[in-house]
């Protein structure tokens, strides 16, 4: 291909097939998809995996026909990857499937791009659970949460519940809005100057690396009542005093290891651009922050950490530095001479730039996709939503934070054996007098 691929307006009209699904209409891959393919190993795939617990047993003959025909509606999840001479781009994919599964131990395995007939997502089904898993090119946890409550309220209608569509639920029956297919940061990347990003090493958790494809899940189960009066005390918010806990409980991992000299601990922390910049797109539309102690200036008392958290949220969570941010983002990408440099050198730029620069850049990653809403014909159904993370890239945990109603969890994924970090986070939160039930995919021996 000589050019990038992008979204086409004009197609030829293939009688009986619906616009979003014709085979020569393509989607080039937005400003944060490109990097995801380009990290895929046969050991790592960006995958994340988003939850919803029912209060009854799934059917799942009944999901598989709600999956059929929820997943038209979304045209950029009905999709191939494919490589191009210069870029990756997505296609549409007409294939059998993707069908629902049984649901796994281990969840996020790595995602091949040529298995399950070359879907890029994922649904299972256990009990009264459902669960869709979906590889990072094609979109973010707002995306995601999309698609999965949208067929939530399909299935629940074929049980006779009907749902009117409303926030996360799209209505199957009509066309997407353009604005769903686009890359919002291309619309928004327009400051006058590139702030530079943090580059120093951080603190890196080690631990043993747990045998191939195994995941280790722990969540937390807690009251949003309770968080909320905890971090009031502390005069933060919910997602202030959660990193600052984070934060805590890797300082304690380092000052237990052996170590010669401290290093700066720090969180990478999405951000919801659509908080900022509106944009109806269901695709990627984050920018990372990255809060952080660095524990060779003096020792951290708690209530300092959650001071320091408090101030540098609201100094870098704003329009501005956020438009700057996703403008360093494309600047390369707009750069006429990267452009047609061909995708094989490409990739290992950006893949030796990740493992040597960036991924050292951070200790942990969390994620809070905060308070869910259901529409109001659908709440009676829900008893929870859960979000995973993922395998880490490299030894660390991931943290990924949800909340509807009453119910909050708090659910971390590693690759690794030992669970020091989790187990500093919690005692924190019990601590401070939060309540935590505990639930994990481990056995009984490895949560001793």
């Amino acid at each position: 291909m000589a050019e990038r691929p992008g979204i086409k307006t004009q197609t030829r009209k293939q009688p009986g097939i619906p616009a979003r699904i014709r085979k020569d209409v393509w989607y080039k891959l937005d400003l944060s998809a490109i990097v995801y393919p380009t990290l895929q190993r046969r050991d790592f795939s960006s995958v994340y995996r988003l939850s919803v617990m029912l209060k009854e047993k799934i059917d799942p003959v009944l999901l598989q026909t709600a999956l059929d025909r929820t997943l038209p509606r979304f045209p950029t999840y009905k999709v191939a990857i494919r490589k191009g001479l210069f870029w990756r781009y997505l296609e549409p994919n007409n294939r059998p499937g993707p069908y629902v599964l049984e649901d796994i131990k281990n969840p996020c395995m790595p995602m091949p791009f040529k298995g399950n007939n070359r879907y890029l997502i994922r649904v299972y089904y256990y009990d009264r659970r459902i669960s869709l898993e979906a590889h990072h090119s094609l979109g973010d946890g707002t995306g995601g949460m999309c698609l999965l409550q949208t067929l939530t309220a399909v299935y629940l209608g074929l049980l006779g519940h009907p749902v009117k569509p409303e926030g996360f639920v799209l209505d199957i029956d009509s066309s997407p809005n353009p604005e769903e297919l686009e890359d919002a940061y291309m619309r928004y990347a327009n400051a006058q100057f590139c702030p530079p990003r943090p580059a120093e090493k951080t603190y890196r958790v080690r631990g043993t690396k747990e045998p191939f494809y195994t995941l280790n899940i722990i969540d937390g189960i807690l009251s949003v009542q309770e968080v909320m009066a905890v971090a009031k005390r502390y005069h933060a918010s919910i997602t202030e005093y959660l990193n600052a806990v984070l934060l805590y409980a890797l300082l304690q991992k380092q000052n237990a290891d052996f170590h010669i000299r401290l290093r700066p601990v720090r969180i990478a922390m999405p951000v919801n651009l659509r908080r900022f910049f509106p944009s109806k797109t269901l695709r990627n539309f984050i920018t990372m922050v990255y809060p952080s102690i660095d524990p060779r200036l003096g020792e951290y008392q708690f209530e300092e950490i959650v001071e320091h958290i408090h101030h540098y949220m609201r100094y870098y969570i704003n329009d501005k530095f956020l438009r700057g941010d996703i403008t360093t983002n494309a600047a390369t990408q707009r750069n006429p001479l990267i452009r047609v440099v061909p995708l094989f050198i490409k990739d290992l730029v950006v893949r030796t730039f990740y493992t040597r620069v960036q991924d050292k850049n951070s200790s942990a990653g969390l994620t809070n996709m905060g308070a869910l809403h259901v529409p109001p014909d659908m709440k009676p159904f829900i008893e929870r939503f859960d979000i995973y993370m993922g395998q880490p890239f490299s030894s660390r945990t991931n943290c990924a934070i949800i909340s509807f109603e009453d119910v909050l969890t708090i659910n971390f994924a590693s690759s690794i054996v030992e669970a020091d970090v989790e187990r500093y986070f919690f005692r924190k939160l019990v601590q401070d007098g939060i309540h935590v039930k505990i639930e994990s995919n481990r056995s009984l021996e490895d949560r001793t």
